[in-house]
């Protein structure tokens, strides 16, 4: 198992996605309610060498000397906010260096684009996918919990300058959290920020297993149908569900075996599963999805976390 690489995983937009982790878990500008990699720990728009250079080449040097087969994509996510890395966009050009046939992917919440340092450092990426909840205020506040010095106007600012001189692709992606920003007003200002933004491709997601507060609950499929007709926007579409990770190449019978035949002992947390099991939590996470969207375990709430466990039936 690699330290900082994980994967390739089944990723519903993405196929074999092979993962960088560039930040400590959990270092972010946000502390996302609907987080699926837990409450942050490190709120921060402090951008530094969190993990070396060198220590993430050496680890993809290794991986595409191997006798392994090239990702989809190699996307930048992992433990927490991406651009935090001062030197991710060394690590952009690495790759192009290295596989230049291989495209780049950065999943990022797109509060720090304000700043051009930032914008210029993924500008070698082939797709960047960030992330608006909200577009005004109150909504923003209540959904992402941003650092105090991040608000609605820099971070609206900061991806409208991105869109204007970067010549990839950009995936827009919006949570859509009912009794959050399922609201009239809320999703009017979404969409008023989407034109501004003009991505070429607005993708609504949900919430799929347990945030990081309680209650919270994900869309359903009508609940998401009837906000993409509200929105009315071109390009707008939904994230496929999750059982159709299984048609991703990537996707691993004996990972999902792995789970079950664990939380069958005893339930676990992803972090618990994540250190049993010798996978990163990301990569957990994508098979406690397709597995609880098949009924097949569910999450029990403890002082600890939510706890996985196969369902009785």
């Amino acid at each position: 198992m690699y330290k900082y690489l994980f994967g390739p995983v089944p990723s519903r937009r993405l196929g074999m996605s092979l993962g960088i982790d560039l930040v400590p878990k959990k270092v972010c500008s946000l502390d996302c309610v609907y987080c699926e990699v837990g409450k942050t720990t490190k709120l921060t728009v402090d951008r530094k060498e969190y993990i070396p250079f060198d220590k993430i080449t050496a680890e993809l040097s290794h991986y595409f000397d191997g006798d392994n087969p090239d990702p989809d994509f190699v996307t930048f996510s992992g433990s927490g906010e991406p651009t935090l890395n001062s030197r991710i966009g060394d690590i952009v050009r690495f790759i192009k260096n290295r596989k230049p046939n291989v495209p780049t992917a950065v999943l990022t919440n797109g509060t720090l684009l304000y700043d051009k340092n930032v914008r210029e450092a993924i500008s070698g990426a082939d797709v960047v996918l960030p992330s608006l909840d909200a577009a005004d205020e109150e909504t923003f506040h209540k959904i992402n919990r941003p650092h105090h010095t991040i608000n609605i106007d820099n971070y609206m600012e900061g991806l409208i300058s991105f869109r204007k001189k970067y010549k990839g692709k950009i995936w827009l992606e919006v949570f859509i959290l009912p009794e959050y920003n399922d609201n009239k007003k809320a999703l009017d200002e979404i969409r008023k920020a989407v034109m501004k933004i003009e991505p070429d491709l607005l993708h609504l997601n949900t919430l799929d297993r347990p945030g990081t507060l309680k209650n919270l609950r994900g869309a359903t499929r009508d609940e998401l149908q009837r906000t993409v007709g509200y929105l009315n926007m071109k390009h707008a579409e939904i994230i496929a569900a999750s059982p159709q990770r299984k048609n991703i190449l990537s996707y691993r019978k004996d990972a999902e075996t792995a789970i079950l035949e664990t939380i069958m002992r005893r339930p676990c947390t992803p972090d618990d599963l994540s250190k049993i099991l010798g996978r990163h939590t990301n990569e957990i996470n994508k098979y406690l999805d397709v597995l609880e969207a098949e009924n097949k375990i569910e999450a029990i709430q403890q002082e600890r976390g939510y706890f996985y466990q196969v369902k009785n039936k």
